[in-house]
Order: C-alpha cells, then sequence, then structure tokens
C-alpha cells in the first residue's frame, strides 16, 4: 500500500517564489528612513518605523506594546523560506528582537502612516 504525502505549495522553493514573487507590498530598502507604515495583519495592527538598513522601530499586539527596535527580516510563508526585507501581504511578517524570532500572522494591508505619534492597537 503506497502513502501519499501533500506538501503545501509553499512550502516548496518554487511555490513560495510564486506566492512571494505575485504578492503585493513594499521593500524597506526603497523607503527612506524615518517612513512609517501601518500594516494590518490577520491578528493585530503594526506600526513600523524604517531606521536604516533592517532597523525598525515596531509597535503593536502583545509582543511589541510600545515602539520596540527590531531587525526586520522579510516576508515568509511560515516556513523555512524567507523574502527578506519584504512586506506582503497574504505573507507573514518576520522580525527578529532579542534573540528572538516573532513570526505574525498573515499581513492583510500595508499603508503609510502620515501619523507617527500615539499608540498603535
Amino acid at each position: 500500500m503506497s502513502e501519499t504525502t501533500h506538501v503545501p505549495r509553499t512550502s516548496t522553493l518554487a511555490g513560495f517564489t510564486a506566492v512571494a514573487a505575485a504578492s503585493r507590498g513594499v521593500h524597506l530598502r526603497d523607503l527612506a528612513p524615518l517612513t512609517a507604515l501601518q500594516v494590518r495583519t490577520r491578528n493585530t495592527l503594526y506600526r513600523i518605523i524604517v531606521s536604516n538598513g533592517d532597523a525598525v522601530l515596531v509597535e503593536g499586539g502583545q509582543f511589541f506594546p510600545s515602539l520596540t527596535s527590531a531587525r526586520f527580516g522579510g516576508a515568509s510563508a511560515g516556513g523555512s523560506f524567507l523574502r527578506v526585507g519584504w512586506i506582503g501581504v497574504g505573507l507573514r511578517m518576520e522580525l527578529l528582537v532579542d534573540g528572538q524570532r516573532i513570526v505574525t500572522s498573515p499581513v492583510h494591508e500595508i499603508r503609510r502612516d502620515e501619523h507617527t505619534t500615539g499608540p498603535v492597537h
């Protein structure tokens, strides 16, 4: 008797590459320092302020109750593949804070935040 194993498309390099290439989004390197974004995931509204390179300030959700320094990894489907420096609709954000990797729920919307004061929750 043979056993069939189903592997999600985003768990393969070809599948993840196709999904990441088709997602609407933004690359942090294309943004000027101090650009602020509002990123709504399935569960949380985040505010991300671009600093330099992959350095960001992030606020929102249970892990970031106030502005927190972080390294922005990129976008993933929740597996081992990562589109470095990218925030993509339909993909998860990966951030590194104090050696801990934080993976968000999938991104639903990205927009420029013209108001950079006050908390985002």
